[in-house]
């Protein structure tokens, strides 16, 4: 799974992590995100985010 940035704040969403704060479990991929979902830093969209570069949990 790839992980991906904000191209705002530079937070990186891991699916191996999840976003327990925002109740995404660990191993939810990017693209299952709900439509919603927002940054946890500073709110961007998911469309504000970009895949990680040369980064993969595979």
């Amino acid at each position: 799974m790839v992980r991906y940035i904000c191209d705002y704040c530079s937070y990186i969403y891991d699916p191996q992590a999840g976003d327990p704060d925002n109740i995404i479990p660990p191993g939810t991929p990017f693209e299952m995100l709900p439509e919603d979902w927002e940054c946890p830093v500073c709110g961007a969209t998911r469309d504000s985010f970009s895949p990680e570069d040369g980064f993969s949990t595979l």
